[in-house]
């Protein structure tokens, strides 16, 4: 039996921004508290297929989608081909309405199966979509009502570098976390847990270059060889969020890896964090360097560590 599920939200922004940013699956591991990251197969101006991985009921879960998307009716439509248990089916859609008076209706719109069809299996999917989708619609509009382009609170930013040896063995030094505080000046402590394989929990304690330190935990999702990719659960105050990308590949020249991060800035924190005069331009310059310089850290360390 087929379930269907409606979830809405007003929003002040504008129902072209809120769109544009739901459009963007890429933007949606720093905008998205469940999203931890998304992979494209195919990608047109109409249609996408991706894998998504996402916080479901406190568990990992993965899914490939296809979306159509629809600009000029402001709509997206999406289906998972491969749903993950105990989901049998799921689809939706996402519309985002002008109100006469300004500002938009934002309806998000699920229909699904559940494996079984038990109903408790039902309950489990109901109270997921009930947890995540009000979550999913106030982020969406609170970057949306900032007032700042949108590329100005969410951008994408990377480090790329060359070292000896394969990317297989650059892999695992990234892979091998849990060695870090002996491998990298910058990371002072690393738990790591990896329950589920390719599925890594991680806490670490970062060193900053005044000394303190500050502890982060992340979702880390592996593909051997190939791509780790991960999300900060709770991003320091000037983020609402952070996403990141390792990835490896071989050349004649050694092991290319490139270190990648998503961010979504929150205007408000950014005077009480960075003083009275700064801008949002100054809290890009910044972000940009700190999260940079430890990914280039770990590069220059991953690159004179491999055979």
């Amino acid at each position: 039996m087929r379930r269907h599920t409606r979830h809405t939200l007003i929003s002040s922004a504008p129902a072209d921004v809120l769109y544009s940013l739901a459009a963007d699956v890429s933007r949606w591991p720093a905008v998205f508290a469940p999203t931890v990251y998304a992979h494209h197969f195919e990608r047109s101006e109409r249609s996408e297929r991706f894998q998504l991985w996402a916080e479901v009921g406190g568990e990992v879960k993965t899914w490939v989608s296809r979306r159509e998307l629809d600009a000029h009716r402001r709509r997206i439509r999406f289906d998972q081909e491969r749903s993950a248990a105990p989901i049998a089916s799921m689809g939706g859609e996402w519309i985002f309405d002008p109100l006469p008076g300004g500002g938009t209706e934002i309806v998000l719109l699920h229909d699904f199966t559940a494996v079984g069809d038990a109903p408790g299996t039902v309950d489990w999917i109901n109270a997921a979509l009930d947890r995540n989708s009000p979550v999913e619609l106030a982020a969406l509009a609170r970057v949306a009502e900032f007032g700042h382009p949108v590329e100005d609170v969410v951008f994408s930013f990377s480090d790329t570098v060359t070292a000896q040896g394969s990317a297989a063995d650059v892999y695992d030094f990234v892979y091998r976390s849990d060695l870090w505080p002996q491998r990298l000046p910058h990371v002072g402590r690393v738990a790591l847990t990896e329950e589920v394989p390719g599925i890594q929990h991680m806490e670490m304690d970062t060193v900053t270059q005044d000394g303190s330190a500050h502890t982060t935990r992340s979702i880390r999702v592996c593909s051997p060889g190939e791509r780790i990719v991960y999300k900060q659960l709770v991003p320091p105050k000037l983020l609402l969020g952070h996403s990141g990308r390792w990835e490896f590949a071989d050349t004649p020249d050694g092991a290319v890896v490139t270190a990648q991060h998503t961010v979504a800035i929150d205007p408000a924190a950014v005077t009480e964090v960075l003083g009275g005069s700064a801008t949002l331009a100054d809290a890009k310059e910044y972000i940009r360097e700190a999260l940079g310089r430890n990914s280039r850290s770990t590069l220059a360390h991953a690159r004179v560590s491999a055979p």
